[in-house]
């Protein structure tokens, strides 16, 4: 299959190599001194528990490199989802799907709208991985795997087995749900218990477990988002936000992807893993006050390094 990687950062660096080393054609769209050290070692190195390896591609800037590409794994920051998408959607063939491969539970909507409902898939993404440097991407900690789904039951549920059967031939281990929804939300809820206070302290997972007034910090934000989950109909079980923080320890010495964003100078998925659920609450009439609070001071930081 022709497969394209929009965004070829950790994530869509190291599936994407492990596509090509299976023999699929890929196309990884990458930018500045990434795509220069891509371009200049002829290759992606990926440094895996199973193995180091070297895969090769196309590596480009340009969004005409991907008319011809079959599936788009879409791996952009969430912040970049409306700018990225819009530029994808002149070169993108009708029959090409989008796999999401993105934190959150907004991406979908933006790229539904850009795309159709039909045409994307989503992924609930579960993987560790950091851009060592340039061109080379270290994966932390094992395993790795991907549970994937339709957002629209109308949709090709052929294309839908035919995307899971690739991934796993690939070796990445990959799951079909019927709700994928559910368990991205499942996901947001360890995401949103755990990245942004780790942001605010800039400590990793271990340092809120060991914490007593943070793991507290921690389950009260968990508990706030599991009440908007569930006002918003994804059937989520009450002792969700226990069993999370309980079944985190072998994560203490993650680094979560906003503390890697903040660290790196770059802007944190503030929007889709806070906003988002502090937004929903409002409209659901669901109060978020501790969320709301971590949501507001890190605001105040972007807004600070960034002038926005």
């Amino acid at each position: 299959m022709n497969i394209g990687i929009v965004g070829t950062g950790a994530v869509g660096g190291y599936f994407g190599a492990c596509l090509s080393k299976a023999g699929h054609e890929v196309t990884f769209l990458a930018r500045g001194e990434n795509l220069q050290a891509l371009k200049r070692n002829d290759g992606i190195s990926i440094e895996s528990f199973e193995g180091n390896f070297k895969a090769s591609g196309i590596f480009t800037d340009s969004y005409d490199s991907l008319v011809d590409v079959d599936l788009i794994l879409f791996c952009v920051k969430s912040t970049a989802t409306k700018e990225v998408a819009a530029q994808l959607v002149p070169f993108l063939k009708k029959e090409a799907s989008i796999l999401t491969l993105q934190n959150g539970v907004d991406n979908e909507e933006v790229l539904a709208a850009y795309f159709g409902e039909e045409r994307i898939l989503s992924a609930a993404t579960y993987i560790q991985a950091q851009m060592k440097k340039s061109g080379v991407v270290k994966q932390v900690e094992n395993p790795t795997r991907l549970i994937i789904g339709a957002l629209n039951s109308q949709g090709d549920m052929s294309r839908l087995d035919e995307v899971s059967q690739i991934l796993e031939s690939a070796g990445i281990e990959t799951y079909v749900s019927s709700n994928i929804l559910k368990v991205k939300w499942k996901k947001l809820l360890w995401n949103v218990t755990f990245n942004p206070l780790s942001a605010l302290i800039e400590g990793k997972v271990g340092v809120i477990l060991d914490d007593d007034g943070l793991r507290r910090t921690a389950e009260r934000i968990g508990m706030e988002a599991l009440e908007v989950a569930k006002g918003a109909g994804i059937p989520l079980e009450d002792g969700l936000v226990s069993k999370i923080i309980e079944q985190s320890d072998p994560a203490r010495n993650h680094e979560t992807s906003m503390l890697q964003d903040k660290r790196n100078g770059k802007p944190m998925e503030l929007e889709s893993i806070c906003g988002y659920v502090v937004k929903k609450g409002k409209e659901l009439g669901v109060e978020t006050p501790v969320l709301e609070t971590i949501y507001s001071l890190l605001k105040l930081e972007e807004t600070k390094r960034f002038g926005r």
